[in-house]
């Protein structure tokens, strides 16, 4: 009758209800019954006694858009019990684009070391995601940044009218070929160039189809209301869902932010606002260290940016721009903010820019820019990290039951082609750290809850079907875990570290872990069909 069943575990069936001890029955991929369980004619019996079993986690926003294209084995994710990843957010994704070339430049964590065949479409762009073996289900947002590249290549404005218009046509055929979803990013080039009235034409593609509207918003530090309301505005009139992405406000803001944009929100929904908002689990904010440059020194083609750092009058307008994305570089905090990925800079990784510029003879600002001079064609991978968030303002947003808890990072590996890559400080260990600080260490809500976080709310707010619980006809995405031993090994200096305290994970009725140990699984699918969530 079953394929597997796993054995007298403590079952917490992803909704927030406490756990029970119960057996899970597991066949043709898919959670057949839930409870006290025969298993004589079971082909596979594991004990789970003493250990949790959930949901396998759903991480809503990430940007392994391209690593799982180099490597889909999703190493990171799978060995912190993930099995769903949500790409394609904060206006990048990897299609569509007009031509293969195009490609590197709108590929997060490009290497030239991934084979793979390339495409054109969004819908291409999912076959050949589908061609991988994947660790993990994939849900494939499309990108406002990339939308605006295909449309009108680097040029420096948001786009008239019939611009627009393409846009939209273009998100519309994304979403008939599989988009889970649109994505902005306001701080980045080029949507720091859209105003509300390039964006909701396209949004209104997204309400058409039920999906969601994912924005990392303008701003979340002096002018964090300006920002946030221009989300929803954007949202309102559009008729969408909106999903604000890792919401807690940025060094700079004022201490009642949090506060006061939770407050927003709750004003925005008695108005029939359809609102929700996602977390990253620490105090550390991670971007490409190239969002540092203004708009004017992020045009054009690599080749223009790179030009304009080796200029020094260039560099003297970039280390003068009045409002940088990070207050932090303009308050000269350097010992706060450290080298997070590099190429030709790997000596440096998890070296904060005091030092590095002490090190080097420099100003920690031109310390900088030198560096993503010397990266060249690998500038746009080069990351780094701040100590720019408040615990604080994480744990208000946590005690929110429509707050989901996201990794903001990418699936990597310590080993293969994505050795030497680095997502963020907690890539390896996000869920992990989550479920161990917050959870179990801070006693910020029950396990239960916590696991809701991470497993049924995301589920339910990107119209899942059949997965994010653990109940009788759902697929068999489950993650068995230790709650008194899940850790992040993680930290600034060793950021290649796996989390451990995970047992068992299956994706798709599959063991990717066994024993705590990886397996050669890979059952991982591309998500093309959504019903309408809520």
């Amino acid at each position: 009758m079953f394929d597997l069943v796993l054995k007298g575990g403590e079952v917490f069936d992803g909704t927030g209800s406490p756990g029970k001890i119960a057996d899970v029955g597991i066949a043709d991929g898919m959670i057949v019954e839930v409870g006290d369980l025969p298993v004589d004619d079971a082909a596979e019996v594991i004990d789970v006694s003493s250990l949790a079993v959930s949901p396998g986690f759903i991480d809503m926003h990430t940007h392994s858009d391209f690593t799982l294209i180099a490597d889909g084995r999703a190493e990171s994710q799978v060995h912190q019990g993930v099995t769903t990843e949500v790409i394609g957010q904060c206006g990048i994704s990897c299609a569509p684009v007009c031509s293969h070339a195009a490609i590197r430049q709108v590929a997060p964590w490009f290497t030239e070391k991934a084979k793979h065949r390339k495409w054109l479409g969004f819908g291409e762009y999912l076959d050949v995601l589908e061609e991988t073996d994947l660790g993990v289900n994939v849900v494939a947002f499309v990108g406002h940044g990339t939308i605006h590249r295909a449309v009108l290549g680097d040029e420096m404005h948001a786009g008239e009218p019939d611009d627009v218009a393409k846009m939209a046509k273009l998100v519309d055929q994304c979403m008939e070929e599989g988009a889970g979803g649109f994505s902005s990013g306001l701080e980045y080039f080029p949507g720091s160039l859209a105003a509300p009235d390039h964006l909701v034409p396209m949004v209104e593609v997204a309400a058409k189809y039920g999906r969601l509207y994912a924005t990392h918003v303008r701003n979340r530090d002096t002018e964090y209301d300006l920002g946030f309301t221009e989300a929803m505005s954007t949202a309102r009139q559009a008729g969408a869902r909106l999903q604000i992405s890792h919401i807690q406000p940025k060094f700079g803001a004022p201490g009642h932010a949090m506060e006061h944009t939770l407050e927003m929100i709750d004003i925005a929904r008695g108005h029939d606002g359809d609102i929700a908002f996602d977390v990253i689990p620490h105090d550390w904010n991670h971007t490409l260290m190239a969002a540092i440059l203004p708009k004017w020194a992020q045009a054009g083609s690599l080749d223009d940016i790179l030009k304009r750092l080796a200029n020094p009058e260039d560099r003297e307008r970039i280390k003068a721009n009045p409002k940088p994305m990070w207050l932090i570089v303009k308050a000269r905090q350097w010992k706060d903010i450290v080298l997070l990925n590099a190429t030709e800079n790997k000596d440096l990784v998890g070296a904060d820019f005091e030092e590095i510029g002490r090190m080097r003879g420099v100003d920690p600002y031109d310390a900088v820019l030198d560096i993503l001079l010397e990266e060249g064609e690998n500038l746009m991978a080069t990351m780094w990290s701040s100590k720019s968030f408040r615990n604080s303002d994480v744990e208000l947003c946590l005690s929110q039951p429509e707050c989901a808890v996201i990794s903001d990072t990418v699936a990597i590996a310590n080993d293969g082609v994505l050795s030497d890559h680095v997502g963020s400080l907690s890539g390896y260990g996000w869920a992990a750290r989550f479920l161990q600080f917050y959870v179990r260490d801070r006693g910020i809500m029950s396990l239960s809850e916590g696991l809701a976080k991470i497993t049924s709310v995301p589920a339910k707010r990107l119209g899942l079907r059949a997965r994010g619980q653990l109940k009788a006809g759902y697929h068999a995405d489950i993650c068995v875990f230790d709650p008194a031993a899940i850790s992040s090994n993680a930290t600034a200096r060793n950021p290649r570290r796996y989390a451990s305290g995970i047992a068992h994970v299956l994706v798709n009725g599959a063991l990717s872990m066994r024993n705590g140990k990886r397996t050669s699984v890979n059952q991982g699918q591309v998500v093309r069909d959504f019903q309408r969530a809520g």
